[in-house]
């Protein structure tokens, strides 16, 4: 199958005939073998009932259907586990994303060039202020500490190779960062295309501010699962030996004073406590680290790696 068209949804029952029409005509201009794969997360309109209709009349509209809303990062891993095509492409089912990107985003990963290929809505149609600005703030301190140079990591018109997508998990709120877990399982090769930014015709906006606080907080995950994952002694163990020494070395300047110098009243300095609480903290952090070891090598994931090709005999 050339290619596989995943498209999460929540309440977008009067956008999906005209959205999957417009796709119907863009794959069967250019000939290519398809499936569209929607993902109704738990909506509570008659989107559902829309999509039934859909199927029943072209069986290459696929529906999987969540008992309540589990966000779009479980919507997008379902339908990433379920594509088949050849070349994944993720898209809104708002109707701001246009399918006809859909060729050009797909010669990008055919001609080998890029294992991932992310949309740029580089002109948008939001608000300036509550949602364009924002954005910018999230998007440049994804790139920092990503160092993915990518414009717009929450663009949800991207194209994967098949074998990302059948390489990586989605969860939480993990779908702005999927470029960041491909780079951590392998694929370095990462593009970007300016793509259009239609106004929203259909349905209302489903932003909050929340998302940029989660948004926030699982790039900090992901930046420590790739970076420590599989090793947490390294962080834990580094900043708790870090701590103790210090406080350590606080405790022999308090022990010199008092034997040495025969300064009394140690015990009473609030240099004394932050000693104790350096320590303390010290241990705790090592602790957390020889714990997180132990899962880490009796956990069945410890070995699998992404293999690229098999020498043998």
């Amino acid at each position: 199958m050339d290619i596989s068209i995943v498209i999460p949804l929540y309440n977008e029952e009067e956008s999906l005939p005209e959205l999957t029409a417009w796709i119907e005509r863009v794959v069967q201009a250019h000939q290519f073998s398809y499936e569209i794969i929607m993902i109704d997360d738990g909506s509570t309109d008659g989107s559902w009932e829309v999509l039934q209709q859909l199927s029943s009349r072209n069986p290459n509209v696929k529906g999987i259907r969540f008992q309540r809303n589990y966000g779009k990062s479980a919507a997008l891993n379902e339908g990433f586990k379920a594509a088949s095509g050849e070349v994944v492409i993720t898209m809104d089912a708002d109707m701001q994303d246009s399918p006809d990107e859909i060729p050009a985003l797909r010669n990008m990963i055919i001609e080998g060039k890029y294992d991932i290929v992310s949309g740029w809505k580089k002109k948008r149609y939001d608000n300036a202020f509550t949602k364009n600005l924002p954005s910018k703030l999230f998007n440049a301190a994804a790139r920092r500490m990503s160092k993915i140079h990518l414009h717009d990591f929450n663009c949800g018109l991207k194209a994967y190779r098949k074998r990302v997508v059948k390489s990586i998990e989605v969860y939480g709120e993990m779908h702005r960062y999927v470029p960041v877990l491909a780079k951590w399982a392998g694929f370095r090769k990462i593009g970007e295309k300016i793509v259009e930014h239609r106004p929203r015709k259909y349905g209302v906006t489903k932003f909050g501010w929340s998302r940029f606080v989660n948004g926030f907080l699982d790039l900090l995950t992901i930046f420590f699962m790739g970076k420590f994952g599989k090793r947490p002694m390294h962080f834990f163990g580094l900043w708790g030996t870090v701590f103790f020494l210090f406080g350590s070395l606080i405790f022999i300047y308090l022990t010199i004073s008092k034997f040495f110098l025969l300064i009394t009243g140690m015990t009473q300095r609030p240099l004394f406590f932050f000693a104790i609480l350096a320590m303390i903290i010290g241990t705790q952090l090592f602790l957390a680290g020889f714990l997180g070891e132990l899962i880490s090598r009796n956990s069945s994931e410890r070995n699998q790696y992404l293999i690229d090709g098999k020498i043998g005999l």
